[in-house]
């Protein structure tokens, strides 16, 4: 029983939603380690900035508009990216929309957006995928989902949504192609809060610029699951950053244990200062020009560390023992060490002048002096018994 995929240098690979944030730096490190990407997102001019920065580091790409919430178009670029390198190996799925919003004051519209690039998006490439992954020999599937697949946040009702519908359809995806035993793997992976452009490009009706639920992690770690998960077949759900594998955890240990902590953390902790109207600039129904691939929340990812994650876990522990009165008491503190790391005065945070991040399968963020526990965390092995058919594609002198 094996499944083998192929190296990185032998392997063309579809990224859709690379214009920015996630999808454009996982686009430029398949490329740097020497796959041939097919990038595809709504914005032309991204891309072309994105092709541009690649071909400038040696790689090689090819750049397909679409619209992940028109078959047709998922479909015409799946075709175009066999054509040009005769096969796709890994197809990557980023491209996500939100908004942050009751659900009162979310239209049928918006909604409808949501689910129709969300999560008929990732339905949409899988079916336009599949046969040229199954035709490879040895193919891969990564949607890219959130840990909001498992615990929902207040203001992202249609998002959530979106989230469960995709955990939903890659997993019973899933088992039907390992009773074919077809040669394609899939793993969904799951970031926490990451600094990219999605907080600043989504449309707002809670009277702020929104933000992630801290802590808060580079997006540099989703791309280095996502590489992991198309070299080695060894998980089928991968959540990305420890504040998320936290959340899934608590979910799974009481639901009603997280919905008061949530509660608590949930409304405040997605705010910023920041006023931002209703009809500022979006990217719900149009692309808004953005290539950038980190967001405005560079301090606060700086301050994202074990402490605030210890933080985070003795509130949760504190919720258990004592109930909601607790959980706002340990919240206040933790956001008070929160703010004061991110302004850089005082707190464990603000004394390390390091913070890097590590390249490697088990994914961590390292301090001076401090070990985190693993970052990234892989559910279930599964193998499949199929033929390896490796066609490497003949590269330019």
């Amino acid at each position: 029983m094996d499944f083998k995929q192929k190296s990185l240098r032998d392997q063309v690979v579809v990224v859709f939603g690379a214009s920015s944030g996630i999808g454009r730096v996982t686009a430029l490190q398949f490329a740097k380690r020497g796959a041939y990407v097919v990038v595809s997102a709504r914005s032309e001019e991204g891309l072309s900035s994105l092709v541009g920065e690649i071909a400038a580091g040696g790689g090689q790409a090819f750049k397909f508009p679409a619209d992940a919430s028109q078959f047709d178009q998922v479909r015409a670029l799946a075709a175009a990216a066999a054509e040009r390198f005769g096969r796709i190996d890994t197809w990557v799925q980023v491209a996500g929309v939100g908004i942050y919003a009751p659900f009162d004051r979310t239209s049928p519209e918006e909604y409808e957006q949501i689910i129709d690039v969300d999560l008929l998006g990732v339905m949409h490439a899988a079916k336009a995928a599949l046969p040229y992954l199954t035709g490879c020999g040895a193919g891969t599937f990564i949607p890219v989902s959130s840990v909001e697949a498992v615990r929902p946040l207040p203001f992202h009702s249609a998002y959530a949504a979106a989230k469960h519908g995709v955990h939903g359809f890659v997993q019973a995806l899933r088992l039907e192609l390992e009773h074919e035993r077809m040669p394609v793997r899939i793993t969904e992976i799951q970031p926490a809060s990451i600094n990219t452009p999605f907080f600043s490009d989504a449309k707002t009706k809670i009277g702020v610029k929104p933000m992630g639920l801290p802590p808060i992690y580079p997006p540099e770690m989703v791309a280095e699951a996502i590489i992991h998960a198309a070299t080695n077949a060894d998980g089928n759900e991968v959540i990305v950053g420890g504040a998320g594998k936290a959340m899934a955890a608590g979910q799974r240990l009481s639901p009603r244990l997280m919905d008061k902590m949530i509660g608590v953390i949930g409304f405040k902790g997605q705010k910023t200062p920041q006023p931002k109207p209703e009809s500022a600039p979006n990217n719900l129904f149009q692309p808004v020009r953005n290539d950038r691939v980190k967001g405005d929340l560079n301090g606060l990812e700086k301050a994202s560390t074990v402490f605030q994650w210890v933080c985070l876990g003795s509130t949760l522990a504190a919720a258990a023992y004592y109930g909601a009165p607790k959980v706002r008491q340990g919240y206040q503190k933790y956001k008070s060490d929160h703010n004061d790391a991110a302004s850089g005065v005082g707190g464990p945070a603000s004394r390390s002048s390091e913070n890097t991040v590590t390249a490697s399968p088990s994914t961590t963020v390292t301090q001076s002096a401090v070990t985190p526990r693993p970052e990234v965390t892989v559910s279930e092995t599964r193998t499949f018994d199929v033929p390896v058919n490796l066609h490497p594609v003949e590269r330019a002198a």
